[in-house]
């Protein structure tokens, strides 16, 4: 099988993560998890939260979570030390929820971790999704992340500040 690939600090890179999804019905505290690292949605989290940090310090198998649009970020404030990975599902191109949820984990939360966005990701949003802290993409099924990277490139400059770089361009050249 050949490994799927992301992009990661603006290259393309392996990836190894497995992302954990409940089988309609399935209750969360019966999941089968599999071997290496991975991605659990926040109801397996909270179900499983004592076997998942087991795997991660007894056994060096990193651990991440991923976010549904509806997920609640304070459910999982207090234990975001605990993720190698956050990642943010986006269910629909047009269902920008998860922008949000970057910002606040990047500003409020103080999150400094891989901060992920997938599901139907593309070219047009990387650049954004970018500025709001995200720092790894994989690209929707039929999308070309060949494509996707040379997004970043799109804007050479931007006036506003961001999550990345919180001072506007014009005081940054001040300083």
């Amino acid at each position: 099988m050949a490994s799927k690939q992301i992009i990661k600090e603006r290259r393309l890179q392996d990836d190894a993560w497995k992302v954990v999804t409940l089988v309609d019905g399935e209750a969360p505290f019966d999941v089968c998890l599999p071997v290496g690292p991975l991605l659990v949605p926040v109801s397996v989290w909270k179900a499983k939260k004592a076997c998942l940090i087991h795997r991660e310090y007894e056994h060096g198998t990193p651990l991440g979570i991923w976010l549904a649009p509806e997920d609640d970020l304070a459910e999982i404030a207090a234990d975001l030390d605990d993720f190698t990975v956050i990642a943010v599902h986006f269910p629909k191109f047009a269902d920008g929820r998860g922008y949000s949820t970057a910002r606040l984990l990047r500003e409020r939360y103080g999150y400094d971790g891989e901060l992920r966005a997938f599901g139907d990701i593309g070219r047009d949003q990387i650049f954004f999704l970018n500025r709001v802290g995200f720092d790894a993409f994989v690209i929707g099924e039929g999308k070309s992340a060949e494509d996707a990277l040379a997004a970043f490139d799109d804007f050479p400059e931007s006036y506003q500040g961001n999550a990345v770089q919180p001072l506007p361009l014009f005081r940054r050249r001040a300083a």
